[in-house]
Parts: structure tokens; sequence; C-alpha cells
């Protein structure tokens, strides 16, 4: 496995690194100042279509999707892009068209949606000319488990007489159920929501659900309200919410794949979500390591600098073996994506959504105390990052639903 640098990802790291020192990193307070002078908190500010401009500007666009519809990178080439993102992950991954929701419903519509829905849908998203939604996950039931999702999607005549029905059966779906923190549902310019719910509760446990394209103007889709995340309303991204589809009709073509394709189609969606997650949460770490040395230099304690402390010079040093050992780890797992397929990296992408999150998570703990009570408040990014973070202990599945599958797994060689 070779894990240096290709001309192409080098040509593309020096264009983003400037990209972030001479725009990204500038737009940050302006970003925070606009954000609070909003009337509505969902909707997105000017400074992020200014940065998408000049993004696209220079080129830096659609990295995340590999073949005819995005950049053409392999997840080798763009590990170390999207890592540059994480230092800003508020607004980096947004102003490149590399942020999720979008980024896995672009990739679901490119693998599985059919020419139309890609001309109506996926063409949209990948100009940044509209945002969407993934509605899954659901407030009365475990959704980590997502055989319990009681969301069901029933295929439906519509008042056409059965005998005019294709092969007797009904021309549109209807959908009836309750979503919670589905991401990108608040903004104002998401235009349409991923469905996915039962189809037939009474096939095989893996076949059971089916996706569904859901127009967010369609009747019977009630937008209830913005979901907070520890406090923060995540409103940069398109924020996220509690939805209720209540006999929501959409036609029959706007099924995805086939009925009871559901569970694999989210699987094949998740996998690479999960790997960018983690990719950019490498450089939030390293983000996290660069506020915390130099705020350990500039400042005195009983003293000294913080920087002679030895507790300091441990965090720091423990900082910088987790960072290196997780980038490693991810390089390996997207290597593996790119030559051995999702499947040939299952276990890699298991192991690093259990360890990314969790040891950045602890990088940003240490330097949140280097800190004080900046590091809690939001003159510093700490905070909010440190939120990122721990959510994402719990987004694309629980740490201990990870544990439990890669230990069960592991067991199975020597059974």
């Amino acid at each position: 496995m070779d894990f240096g640098f290709d001309s192409t990802t080098e040509k593309l790291r020096e264009r983003l690194l400037a990209f972030m020192d001479e725009h990204v990193y500038p737009a940050e307070p302006v970003f925070h100042e606009q954000l609070e002078a909003r009337e509505n908190p969902w909707t997105s500010v000017p400074v992020v279509a200014e940065l998408a401009a000049e993004a696209r500007r220079r080129g830096l666009w659609n990295f995340f999707l590999p073949g005819e519809y995005g950049a053409g990178l392999t997840n080798l080439q763009y590990a170390p892009l999207a890592e540059i993102t994480g230092r800003s992950p508020a607004l980096a991954p947004i102003a490149l068209n590399c942020a999720a929701p979008d980024t896995g419903n672009m990739e679901v519509l490119a693998m599985f949606g059919t020419e139309d829905q890609r001309k109506q849908w996926l063409r949209p998203l990948l100009d940044g000319e509209i945002r969407s939604a993934f509605a899954m996950t659901e407030p009365d039931v475990a959704s980590s488990d997502a055989r319990n999702i009681t969301t069901r999607i029933e295929r439906d005549s519509g008042g056409i007489p059965a005998e005019k029905a294709v092969a007797g059966r009904g021309d549109d779906y209807v959908i009836n159920g309750r979503k919670w923190y589905i991401s990108g549902a608040m903004n104002p310019n998401c235009r349409i929501f991923i469905v996915m719910g039962k189809t037939d509760p009474g096939a095989a446990p893996h076949r059971q659900q089916s996706m569904v394209l859901v127009p967010r103007d369609t009747p019977g889709v009630h937008v209830k309200r913005g979901m907070q995340v520890f406090g923060y309303t995540d409103g940069d991204h398109g924020g996220h919410a509690e939805v209720v589809f209540d006999d929501v009709r959409v036609p029959a073509e706007n099924l995805i794949g086939a009925e009871g394709d559901g569970f694999a189609i989210a699987q094949a969606r998740l996998g690479p979500g999960r790997i960018h997650h983690c990719m950019r949460l490498i450089g939030m770490a390293e983000r996290a390591i660069e506020l915390m040395c130099r705020r350990a230099s500039s400042r005195v304690a009983f003293g000294k600098p913080l920087a002679e402390q030895g507790v300091i010079q441990e965090w720091v040093a423990e900082s910088r073996v987790r960072v290196e050992q997780l980038r490693l780890l991810v390089l390996k797992t997207a290597w593996l994506m790119d030559n051995k397929g999702n499947k040939g990296a299952h276990t890699e992408i298991q192991a690093i959504k259990i360890a990314t999150p969790a040891s950045v998570e602890w990088i940003l703990d240490k330097a949140i105390q280097t800190h004080g009570a900046g590091g809690v408040s939001q003159d510093f990014p700490l905070a909010e990052l440190w939120a990122a973070a721990r959510m994402l202990r719990l987004a694309d599945g629980p740490d201990e639903v990870h544990k439990r599958s890669l230990g069960r797994h592991e067991l199975t060689r020597y059974r």
C-alpha cells in the first residue's frame, strides 16, 4: 500500500490550502456574525455562497464523488483533501459541495437512480443549486437497528381501477411515519428527501425496507421543528429536523432501485459517508492540536508557560500519536475501498468509525482544557468541534453497534 500523494492530489492540495488561507479562515468570523444576524436561524448566509462561487471558480468542487458525475478522484486521493476541509467543518465542506447529507444522497442517485431521477435531482445537487435530506432515523424506535423502522411506504392505486394498474398494483406510493434528526431538512433550499421505510413488513428482515424520493413540497410533508445538537442548531449546513409524513403520495417511479433494496442501498450510502466523516475528523484533530500548542505557548500559570507543564506536554504527545495512528488507518481503509470495494474494507470502515470520533473527541477535550474558559466559549472553534465529534459517535451507527458487528465478525474466524 502506497499512501504517498500522487501529482493530482498534490496539485489539488496546494490549491485547497491556498483557498483555506485566503478565503475560508478569514471568512470564519464573518460567518458567525452573519449567523447571529439572521432572522431565520435556518437560512444559509451570504458568505457561504461567496465561498462556493470562489471554490468552483478554482476547480475545487465535488471532490467526494468518483466516476463521471464528480471530480473522478479515488478515496485515497480524496482523503487528504477532506482532511483539510475538516479544519473548518462548518464552511469548507459546503463551500466545495462536499457536505453531508447531500454527498450521500448524490452517491445514492449516482449509483441507484434512474436516468430521470438523476436528471431531476442529481444534476441540481451536483451544481449546488438545491439541498437535500436523508430521512431514516425515527424517535419512537432504536434506529441503530434499521429493521425497527416503522415508517410505511405502501403501494396504492389512487383510485385507478385495478385492471388498469400495472400488474394489478397501484401507480403511487403512500408514506406515513415520523422521522427526526433529518439533516438538511431545515434549509429552505432543501427540495428533496430520500425516505427509508417499510414496503413489506412480512419479508426477510433485510428485505423489508425501501427508499423513495419525496419532494419537500409534497402535500402531507410536515417539517415540525429543528433539532439541536448540544445546543447548536447546525443551521449552517441545513439543520436537523423532525418531519412527519402524513399520507404523502408520490408516483411509483420515485422508488429508488426495487422494493426491498432499501437496506442494501443504505449500507452502500453509509460506507463512504463514514470514511468521509473520519477524513474530516483528522483535520479537526490537527486544528485542535495546533490551537492547543499555540495556547500553551502563550499562557503562563504558576510561574512558567503552560507548554512547560508536564501534563500539557503529555496531552500534546498523546494527541500527536493518536492522530497519526488514525490517519494511517483511514488511508488504509480508503486504499481498500478503492482496490477491494466497500465490502473488502468492511472491517476497516467499522474500525475507523469506532476509533476516530472517540479519539478526536479526546484530543478536543484536552485542547478545551488547555484553553480554560476560552475553550468552551464562542471565541474559539473548539466547543463546536467537540460537539460535532461527539455527535459522530452516534451518526451513521453508534459505537456499540459497530463494536458488536466487528467483534462478531472477528469471532467467526475461530468457530
